[in-house]
């Protein structure tokens, strides 16, 4: 985090599901959720700059990020201008690292990123708690990057967060994959609803989604693994509900895990709705190893090297 008087830059960070279990629909059209959410080192960077004229102005040199009241940037900053009757003026650039659409919460992590930042630019002195909950308004994943924890459990709409403390000293290393396909979370959410029978929480039951079967394991059980075994954990704890929707869908992000396993990788699996693909390895140097070969093998693929932060 870099500030002066008139200019302030912050590191904006992205998120993997290592768990995410979908629990029931909900009456306000949302679902309950059991996640286990893993910040990690990739990462976005906001630079704000005060305007004299109270406006709000976003700045993105990335065609797939929208510059008008839609962004969630711009939604954040005026939420706080809203809630405590401000006049003062921001300009938001965004220098886009985060795939948009990938399942790794770049726009929520911008959302968190923009309340955060501005409570400290503009000296407001709001608790965590008040921006916590400005940050739900603005979407589900918001809260858990307001709480900038390493690990947490995720419950609710997974905006009910549970920072992880026992996990903080845990350094996991990844590779992940991006077949550059952008993907609509609601979308996937609604394909998931019409293959459930009335009032059944979880389980679709179609001919495209009868791969899968009822969760074998709960989060705790995650959580418990990675606190006795660390990066040694087993993958059969690795749950998605989502991925076989997306699959179905997006058959390239099957491909993905394919390529990753034909690497002798196990524990593969998509984060949030997708389509982006990780891979546990065993420390930086097989990352690495391994990420050269995918990125010469698979050229219409972004790959990234990144580890929990």
């Amino acid at each position: 985090m870099k500030q002066s008087s008139s200019v302030l830059a912050i590191k904006s960070f992205a998120k993997l599901n290592l768990y995410l279990q979908v629990l029931n629909k909900r009456k306000d059209s949302f679902h309950n959720l059991s996640t286990l959410f893993a910040r990690i080192d990739l990462a976005d960077t906001l630079i704000f700059r005060k305007r004299p004229d109270g406006s709000i102005k976003i700045k993105c040199d990335n065609r797939q990020v929208p510059k008008d009241k839609t962004n969630l940037c711009y939604r954040a900053a005026a939420l706080l201008k809203q809630e405590l009757n401000l006049s003062l003026g921001i300009e938001i650039e965004l220098k886009k690292y985060i795939p948009v659409g990938a399942g790794l919460g770049g726009g929520s992590t911008n959302a968190a990123s923009v309340l955060l930042g501005l409570n400290r630019f503009w000296n407001l002195g709001l608790p965590k708690t008040r921006l916590v909950n400005l940050g739900a308004k603005l979407g589900s994943d918001v809260p858990f990057f307001m709480h900038q924890a390493k690990f947490a459990l995720g419950s609710q709409r997974g905006d009910k967060i549970k920072p992880l403390i026992s996990l903080q000293k845990l350094k996991l290393w990844f590779i992940l994959i991006y077949p550059n396909l952008k993907v609509s979370t609601p979308l996937i959410y609604q394909k998931f609803d019409a293959c459930l029978p009335a009032g059944q929480a979880g389980r679709p039951v179609g001919k495209a989604f009868s791969g899968l079967t009822r969760t074998r394991c709960n989060v705790k059980m995650l959580t418990s693994e990675l606190l006795k075994k660390g990066k040694a954990f087993g993958a059969q704890y690795l749950i998605n509900d989502l991925q076989i929707v997306t699959t179905s869908l997006y058959p390239v992000v099957n491909q993905v895990k394919k390529a990753l396993s034909g690497m002798g990788l196990e524990k593969i699996m998509m984060s949030g709705s997708g389509p982006a693909v990780f891979a546990v390895c065993n420390g930086r140097k097989q990352a690495q190893d391994l990420s050269r070969e995918l990125r010469k093998a698979y050229k219409f693929w972004q790959v990234f090297v990144t580890s929990t932060i």
